[in-house]
């Protein structure tokens, strides 16, 4: 029995501790969110601009007809300390203590004004720090930029021994080159050398792995070539990386040609530097060319003979001015490349001529689901074979070829050729 009673005046005992711990803990809790209202309260009153009101003239008994004071404002502030006085001003009662509290007052308040005039200018220079920042990071990206768009260098060396027709390359290295594996910041180069413009020597160094400055030393010999053809031989460096999964990637190139060589010093051996360029193809400029097709549908059969005719204008891509172009051609069905085909390349030409024929089959549904895609490409034996230009042929494409397609169903068994300009 006393047990128990131990155990109830225990638990009462814990139950008015906990409630007065929380009924504190509530009070504190109350009293703080009160004082940082009045805090906040306080703060925003003080950020008010403060407005002033124009002080009143109002008559006293005691200082005669012409004796006036400054009435207080309602805000309980007076004019600011520097504000020029009134000639009413010197029969004030200097000796009121009001005009005590007034001046102490209007102190107080220029202590409010001064600093927002230091706020403003602090804003101010503030603002212009930020836009000097801003700058100066703009200047740093286009540095930076300007940095990354450099391919590097390619250093090689010459000689020539006209004794035996031959000239000698040693590709020494290559510097600064830009990473093409981002996620290691490296890449795999080599370095592919072709003369033109036969296209006949081509070489290549070995692949060096994880490095943006590779060191080849490595020397090739080419045979056969006169002091004549010498000078009109050009050189063509390609530096690429290479990729396991994919196409290799392109860094850039290197154009050397012999016309301005002086040959006494090639015989010795020379030693150049050059900067790698991009490799790029400025075609928007130039056309794409035009591209001639014949077309026979035979609904019988359910057959499609495409005679590929001829090329004229296509632009100079190599950079010898001429090109190695060959065509090849898709069958769409319903959008999806169904077949293909390609033309023979015919090399060093412009306007080159194919006349070769092809022939598809036509599905059941017949013109109406099918179409062609035509892309003309120029012959490259050093790197991917670049995209010259593109037709497309179809009942649903628009514009020449669109009525060339209609006009081909509307006359089976009729061979029917036109030009076309090819787009990008």
């Amino acid at each position: 029995m006393p047990t128990l009673v131990g155990i109830c005046i225990g638990s009462a005992f814990f139950v008015f501790t906990l409630a007065a711990v929380t009924c504190y803990c509530y009070r504190r809790k109350t009293l703080q969110v009160a004082h940082k209202l009045c805090f906040i309260f306080k703060k925003n009153v003080q950020e008010k601009p403060v407005v002033l009101r124009k002080p009143t003239a109002l008559k006293t008994p005691s200082s005669g007809p012409r004796g006036f004071k400054k009435s207080s404002s309602p805000t309980n502030q007076n004019t600011l300390p520097f504000d020029k006085p009134s000639s009413n001003s010197q029969n004030v009662d200097r000796g009121n203590t009001d005009s005590l509290k007034n001046h102490s007052s209007s102190s107080h308040e220029c202590k409010h004004l001064i600093p927002k005039c230091h706020i403003k200018n602090e804003n101010e220079n503030h603002c212009s720090h930020v836009k000097k920042e801003k700058e100066r990071k703009e200047r740093e990206k286009k540095i930076i930029d300007e940095k990354d768009s450099k391919l590097g260098k390619l250093h090689f060396r010459l000689k020539y021994a006209p004794e035996k027709h031959s000239l000698l390359v040693t590709i020494v290295q290559c510097t600064q080159l830009p990473p093409k594996d981002l996620n290691r910041g490296t890449s795999d180069p080599y370095v592919k050398l072709l003369l033109l413009p036969d296209k006949q020597h081509k070489v290549k160094t070995r692949v060096l792995r994880k490095t943006l400055h590779p060191k080849y030393d490595e020397e090739f010999t080419f045979y056969g070539i006169t002091p004549n053809q010498l000078e009109a031989t050009t050189l063509h460096f390609v530096v690429l990386s290479f990729d396991r999964y994919s196409r290799d990637d392109i860094i850039g190139e290197v154009i050397y040609s012999f016309q301005n060589t002086d040959f006494e010093d090639l015989e010795k051996e020379i030693t150049l530097t050059k900067e790698i360029a991009p490799r790029t193809l400025n075609l928007r400029s130039h056309g794409r060319g035009e591209l001639q097709v014949s077309l026979c549908y035979q609904p019988a059969a359910r057959r499609l003979t495409v005679v590929v005719l001829k090329a004229r204008n296509l632009p100079k891509v190599n950079v010898t001015g001429i090109s190695d172009p060959y065509v090849k051609l898709y069958l769409l069905y319903k959008n999806q490349r169904i077949a293909k085909k390609k033309t023979h390349v015919k090399k060093r030409t412009v306007n080159p001529v194919f006349n070769e024929s092809f022939v598809f089959n036509v599905p059941n549904d017949g013109l109406e689901c099918i179409g062609l895609e035509f892309f003309v490409l120029d012959w490259d034996c050093v790197t991917k074979n670049e995209v010259v230009g593109r037709l497309v042929l179809g009942s649903r494409v628009g514009g020449a070829a669109q009525h060339h397609w209609h006009e081909v169903s509307n006359s089976p068994r009729r061979q029917i050729a036109e030009w076309h300009k090819l787009r990008e």
